[in-house]
């Protein structure tokens, strides 16, 4: 694995040649009970744009309990070309080992060079254990997947159409550019909200197999069993809002983002926050855009006292308006705002919610 940053520093870690020839691009897909999971689809418009680039077919994989014929319709229109759907008692609620040995044991048979997985809490243990058996290395929440060529200096090898896993590194201050050269497959996981899910235009094969999960799980791999299982509803509506209100460590307390949560009501918008006031504890945690939260595509941004480390970009940049309060007319999240208010948030806000109630009514 090759480790390229901005700085164009080149980090090689050692791996065992992999001397089997690779093929299709493929898609792990999340599922609860009978509904795919969002990320997967958006993984799944990802990958469909990644096959064609490399001139090869899209394959997803998915595998649950009483599944068949409820699950092909939420995959298949977003480019699939085979779809492996899983089917049998004990594989739903998800488990790692059965899930492991039916990736390790399908991918061991098709040989993809390129496996997705969304960053969720099933695709971060799922990952690591089907990369870790394959021996293939694995980059985790990336930003982008892009396919280039690279040449290894030490080496003086090139190599045609590899996975640029790019994602933030070393506390997000570069950009690193991640290429696996000789292990297959390419694996990498992706946040949701990320890549943006599309319905696929062209034309795919669909074709769908419904292989005996007996043929790929050891029964030994069914002994740990979901007892019960205390699912939790979402609290906010943040990843799908048009409108997102943001706060910073500049918004200074609590009581701050109460402030926020007032001009949200008035505009019918979501209130997220920075890594920052999350970790003060003024805001709840599922409410953090960045790396390490979710990731917003709104229609108009509004960061308030946000100062716009590359961590926190990442999860806004692809707004359609930012607008930006801060105090600090350096402040990097200016240089991305398409508006820039200079001033404290305790002197803005309330009068955007003072004169938005007068022009609304």
């Amino acid at each position: 694995m090759l480790i390229k940053s901005s700085y164009h520093h080149i980090i090689k870690s050692s791996y065992h040649p992999n001397e089997k020839i690779m093929n299709n691009v493929f898609v792990y897909c999340e599922i609860e009970k009978t509904t795919v999971a969002e990320v997967s689809q958006e993984l799944l418009t990802k990958g469909r744009k990644l096959a064609n680039e490399l001139g090869v077919d899209l394959e997803a994989v998915v595998a649950g309990t009483g599944i068949k014929g409820k699950v092909e319709d939420q995959i298949l229109p977003y480019g699939v070309d085979k779809l492996y759907v899983f089917d049998g008692e004990g594989l739903f609620p998800y488990t790692s080992a059965p899930h492991t040995d039916i990736l390790v044991n399908l991918f061991k048979e098709e040989k993809p060079q390129v496996a997705l997985l969304g960053a969720t809490v099933i695709g971060r243990d799922l990952g690591p254990r089907v990369s870790s058996s394959l021996t293939s290395g694995l980059t985790a929440d990336c930003t982008a997947l892009e396919i280039g060529d690279y040449d290894d200096k030490k080496t003086g090898k090139h190599y045609d159409n590899l996975l640029y896993q790019i994602r933030p590194a070393f506390g997000g201050n570069i950009v690193a550019t991640i290429v696996n050269a000789d292990h297959r497959p390419q694996m990498a996981t992706v946040r949701s909200g990320v890549m943006q899910k599309a319905l696929y235009e062209g034309k795919a094969k669909g074709e769908v197999v419904y292989p005996d999960p007996k043929k790929y799980v050891d029964p030994a791999s069914y002994a740990v069993q979901v007892i019960e299982r205390h699912v939790e509803a979402a609290k906010n509506n943040l990843k799908g809002a048009a409108i997102v209100v943001a706060g910073g460590y500049g918004m200074g307390s609590k009581e701050g983002f109460d402030m926020l949560f007032q001009l949200a009501k008035e505009l019918h918008a979501e209130v997220g926050a920075s890594r920052a006031a999350v970790d003060a504890g003024w805001v709840d945690h599922d409410r953090q855009i960045g790396q390490t939260g979710v990731t917003v595509h709104p229609k108009v941004y509004i960061a308030c006292g946000i100062s716009g480390q590359i961590q926190h970009i990442a999860g806004m940049q692809d707004a359609g308006i930012v607008i930006s309060i801060n105090s600090d007319p350096d402040a990097p999240i200016n240089k991305i705002a398409d508006y820039v208010i200079n001033g404290t948030v305790e002197d803005v806000i309330p009068k955007l919610i003072k004169y938005y109630k007068q022009n609304s009514k």
